[in-house]
């Protein structure tokens, strides 16, 4: 017996699919040999009685003949013939036996209702397999005798019972046969299967470094390059992972160790104002730093688990990037850097204007950062077409290599660690995009810049003046120590 399992259920389906259908053919072919023999038979002797009967016409016209010479008119070889009157009693027969009896078979009605009759059954008596053919004869004109002929069918059904045995021992042996390709089918198939599992529970203990291996066809080399797949990327996450809390460890101690250490110094009594003022503003700018990583790792959490609600409204995207590029100005003129604004007037979004500040925020702070001293950082706003909105932060900076390329928007990912950051930034602002109907493209080139194109869907309606003007910083001085102050 084969055990339980998906290799006894593939043989038992194929083994019954296979003997229905050949059980189907055989009786359907078994059926149609025996018609075709019985409906032979048949054939031969009215064949024979329309022709003796045609001859008889032609001699009968003078005097009709006796009894014994319609025996020999009408006799076929084989079979016997018999004469019975109109309601079925035996007159004579070419046996020479007269039995006084009366026939009662199906086809002597049959033949006085104007046909040929035919029956097929056991012969009272001897019991023997007999066909009957009977059919009414015309003496001028007039039904006079029914002849009947009775032939026996043994031979044909020895011969249709040889036929059935061979036709089922080919049935036996193509089961077999069937058996046999079955198993190995099964094999092909469970060998792979139960190599996968064994495979698939050491990865449930944290074996990621395993593989399957093995060159599988079809499903099943898909589900092994799935599985390998998942391994790898469970390396790889735990990889990132590992790194991001690594990172993340050194951006919160580092502002903590500057709290903890211009805390302890001014509780030891350090009483200068102007260290004090220090001390306090350092304080300040670490403490917005921790709260900004916080809020990050926060942003992503929701942002995971579906849990950001936005407060949509129109947004206009002229004083957004304007808004931008003051929050960033301070930081961009420590490198000498410009941001520089082209945007058409009127263009508004539909958006949460906080969000959306924070996504520009992002791309233009990461332009900042990657960028090289003395260079510029465009951003652009123009309508795409009539219902969407293209905004674009390029710089003239390091680049994105394109193995990084493909990976940069992977949470936790970092193309250069040394920059700090949680890995999160990019990430959050595609989601972001996302959540409002855009979409997030970035294009780079190592060592020529990188550009960030952002499609917004417009706000309805909008207004229809489209003048292209150009905001180029460094701001007036006033600017600068409103941000100063933010800082």
């Amino acid at each position: 017996m084969i055990k339980k399992g998906m290799r006894r259920q593939i043989v038992l389906h194929y083994i019954l699919v296979v003997f229905l259908a050949l059980l189907l053919v055989e009786v359907i072919f078994l059926i149609v040999i025996r018609t075709y023999y019985y409906d032979s038979i048949y054939t031969r002797i009215s064949t024979h009685i329309s022709q003796a009967e045609y001859f008889y016409q032609i001699t009968s016209e003078d005097s009709p003949l006796s009894l014994q010479e319609l025996l020999d008119s009408f006799a076929l070889d084989y079979t016997e013939l018999q004469v019975l009157t109109l309601n079925g009693d035996m007159i004579t027969s070419s046996t020479g036996f007269q039995p006084d009896r009366t026939i009662t078979t199906s086809d002597v009605p049959e033949a006085v209702g104007g046909g040929i009759g035919r029956w097929v059954g056991r012969q009272p008596g001897t019991n023997e397999s007999v066909m009957a053919v009977s059919k009414v004869l015309q003496i001028h004109g007039r039904d006079a005798y029914v002849l009947r002929y009775v032939t026996s069918v043994e031979g044909v059904n020895a011969d249709l019972l040889n036929v059935t045995l061979i036709s089922v021992s080919v049935g036996i042996a193509v089961l077999a046969v069937v058996a046999a390709f079955s198993f190995g089918l099964a094999n092909s198939i469970i060998k792979p299967l139960n190599n996968i599992t064994a495979v698939s529970a050491q990865m449930a203990r944290g074996k990621f470094n395993m593989r399957i291996k093995g060159d599988y066809l079809y499903e099943i080399g898909e589900l092994a390059s799935t599985l390998n797949y998942l391994a790898e990327e469970i390396v790889r996450s735990n990889q990132i992972k590992d790194d991001f809390i690594s990172s993340i460890s050194h951006e919160l101690r580092t502002p903590l160790t500057s709290i903890k250490g211009w805390s302890e110094t001014l509780i030891s009594g350090g009483y200068d104002p102007e260290e004090t003022k220090l001390g306090m503003s350092i304080i300040s700018k670490e403490s917005d730093r921790l709260i900004g990583l916080v809020e990050e790792i926060l942003d992503f959490s929701k942002l995971h688990q579906n849990e950001m609600k936005l407060s949509i409204g129109t947004v206009g995207v002229r004083e957004l990037l304007q808004e931008i590029i003051l929050n960033l100005w301070a930081k961009a003129e420590k490198k000498s850097i410009r941001l520089v604004l082209e945007a058409e007037e009127g263009i508004y979004v539909r958006g949460d204007a906080n969000r959306l500040k924070q996504v520009f925020l992002n791309l233009t702070d990461n332009a900042v950062k990657f960028s090289h001293e003395g260079s510029s950082i465009m951003l652009t706003a123009r309508r795409a077409d009539e219902e969407e909105a293209e905004i674009v932060v390029q710089d003239s900076g390091i680049g994105i290599s394109q193995d990084h390329l493909n990976r940069v928007k992977d949470r936790f990912f970092q193309v250069d660690s040394l920059n700090g950051g949680t890995g999160l930034g990019l990430a959050i602002s595609q989601q972001l995009v996302e959540l409002h109907g855009g979409t997030m493209e970035i294009d780079s080139e190592l060592g020529k810049g990188t550009r960030v194109t952002v499609y917004l869907q417009l706000a309805e309606p909008f207004p229809a003046v489209e003048t292209m003007e150009q905001v180029s910083l460094p701001l007036p001085e006033e600017n600068h120590d409103r941000e100063e102050g933010k800082h």
